[in-house]
């Protein structure tokens, strides 16, 4: 088998706004969303088969199409899908980290692999069982009960009042969910506020992880995490509080904070992982598929956070069905993942998938069908379609 050709399309979804039980406008420490663009790539085959993927958009949806239709593209025609180690290893673009563009030709092809062989992705990987899963039952249209593996999720929240962090606190446990991950680092006063509020409203019954994206100094952060701590608020981690590359200051922060440290843009650099982890400067590892180079360069990276005897937790960045299917298959498959990954998938107005995921008591089904068990909507991409 051959991959034989390499489509990207570029389409911007629109997220549910907040009045309605979504998240827009979804306030960060550096923008406000509405909506998103994101890309999605069908990798072809000789044998009729294809395998999807999907990244987000960098820069312009049509200057990351160029780079993996012109640029990837022509470094994997002709090879097989299964091969994917040695993909990943030469797919090589000068002065730019090439991995990101790779990874959804990546798992695209772990999606071609499984409908060659009639398996789901997780079981490709070893179907492992985490703490993060549960089994579920549901009933099937015959009438009987079938079990499904499901994956536990973070709720995710953008920067609000605490007000309205309050408002959906509530609403976040009554639906089932047992963590919370909020932005922050505009004001790291009322980023302390709005965890305050949000656990006096449940009772402490949630856990929280707070995320900055690199907003505070350092003093800052120890102010964060010794507010919070005299508080009786014990975070699950601060992820990236302060700036990526600065591990001394991150170790040092690490040993003045009883809050665990999360480093996240950190992993996306490479060799950074170990780096971190000479340096003491991690307690939780935040790692995420794409900048990772697909589902086979996150599983390199588990298995060294794993050998430091860390945990670690996938990140998400707001996943249509595709990406969402791969984090799925990949926190199901790959071992050390003990905690919920993150989630956004409830904030979009539609999809690209012809049976969207639904999310129950927190937690989403893994798809059980070959390779990443999902089927795409055309008509969808088309009408989302902007490039």
């Amino acid at each position: 088998m051959e991959i034989t050709e390499i489509n990207a399309y570029g389409v911007n979804v629109p997220l549910v706004p907040f009045e309605e039980g979504g998240l827009a406008p979804y306030v960060t420490n550096h923008n406000s969303l509405d909506d998103m663009d994101r890309i999605l790539v069908e990798v072809k085959t000789d044998e009729g088969l294809s395998g999807w993927g999907e990244v987000r958009s960098f820069l312009t949806p049509e200057a990351t199409i160029s780079v993996i239709e012109d640029g990837v593209q022509p470094l994997v025609l002709g090879q097989s899908p299964f091969e994917l180690e040695k993909l990943r290893r030469q797919v090589f673009i000068e002065y730019t980290n090439a991995d990101m563009f790779f990874a959804p030709v990546e798992v695209a092809c772990w999606d071609i692999v499984g409908k060659a062989l009639d398996e789901p992705v997780y079981k490709l990987l070893g179907g492992w069982t985490t703490p993060t899963q549960t089994e579920t039952k549901h009933r099937s249209h015959q009438g009987e009960y079938d079990d499904e593996m499901a994956v536990e999720i973070a709720y995710c929240l953008g920067i609000l009042s605490p007000e309205q962090s309050r408002e959906r606190a509530a609403e976040v446990l009554e639906s089932g969910y047992s963590v919370l991950k909020t932005k922050a680092g505009r004001d790291w006063k009322a980023d302390v506020a709005r965890i305050k509020a949000m656990h006096d409203e449940v009772d402490g019954e949630l856990e929280f992880r707070l995320d900055p994206n690199q907003g505070w100094t350092t003093d800052q952060a120890i102010r964060v995490g010794s507010s919070l701590a005299d508080a009786g608020i014990y975070l699950q981690y601060m992820e990236q509080p302060i700036r990526v590359n600065a591990h001394k200051s991150l170790a040092s922060l690490k040993n003045q904070t009883r809050q665990p440290i999360g480093p996240n843009e950190d992993t996306y650099i490479p060799n950074n992982l170990r780096r971190l982890i000479d340096a003491g400067a991690i307690d939780v590892a935040v790692l995420d598929l794409t900048p990772a180079g697909g589902i086979a360069g996150l599983r390199q990276q588990a298995g060294i956070v794993e050998d430091a005897g860390l945990p670690m937790v996938h990140h998400c960045a707001f996943d249509l069905g595709v990406r969402t299917a791969a984090i799925l298959h990949a926190v199901s498959g790959i071992p050390g993942f003990s905690m919920p990954p993150d989630s956004t998938y409830y904030a979009w107005e539609d999809d690209v998938i012809e049976r969207e995921f639904t999310v129950e008591n927190g937690s989403i089904d893994v798809p059980e069908g070959p390779g990443l068990g999902i089927d795409i909507d055309r008509d969808s991409i088309e009408d989302y379609r902007i490039a």
